[in-house]
């Protein structure tokens, strides 16, 4: 089960913690150890619920009437692609590829209102491996912080949920 976690020390997420107008960690442990954190991405983004995926698309319907981005949905993954043919710039789903390491994957969106940045950072502790998603948000204007007063409480909501795809337990 996902459960609220600190940022991993010494991820590179880390380093924009500090300036961040919103940051999260959620971690959980894997049911398929030794994939790369982008492969933990893309088993996930697969997996999106269904309700997951209506709250995007009322996002992208809404948002528009504010200037900002229709970014899609998180499961528009290419199902055949393999992460290891993913180039920084590219994109995987809602994200634009940024950093892409065995153990740390950084993904995100920039605009005019606020930048987003996602960290898969996949981890081994007692020979249990561990996935964390960090989330860092820098807002640079008034409409950044309106657009984050709804945006927080459900992205508590929808990590978590997510995230149950790398633990297996999305079928359940």
């Amino acid at each position: 089960m996902p459960e609220k976690a600190t940022v991993p020390v010494g991820s590179r997420i880390q380093a924009l913690v500090p300036d961040s107008y919103f940051h999260d960690a959620w971690k959980v442990r894997v049911s398929e150890p030794n994939l790369s954190a982008l492969d933990h991405f893309l088993k996930a983004a697969q997996a999106t619920p269904r309700w997951v995926s209506a709250c995007m698309t009322l996002r992208n319907k809404v948002v528009g009437f504010f200037g900002l981005k229709n970014l899609g949905n998180l499961h528009h993954v290419v199902p055949d692609k393999k992460a290891a043919d993913y180039k920084a710039g590219d994109r995987v789903g809602i994200f634009t590829l940024f950093e892409n390491t065995f153990d740390e994957v950084l993904l995100g969106d920039k605009d005019k209102h606020l930048d987003v940045t996602l960290s898969v950072h996949r981890s081994v502790a007692d020979s249990v491996e561990f996935v964390t998603i960090t989330t860092v948000v820098k807002v640079h204007n008034a409409l950044g912080r309106l657009y984050m007063v709804p945006v927080t409480p459900m992205h508590r909501i929808i990590v978590p949920a997510v995230l149950r795809a790398i633990a297996n337990e999305a079928s359940r």
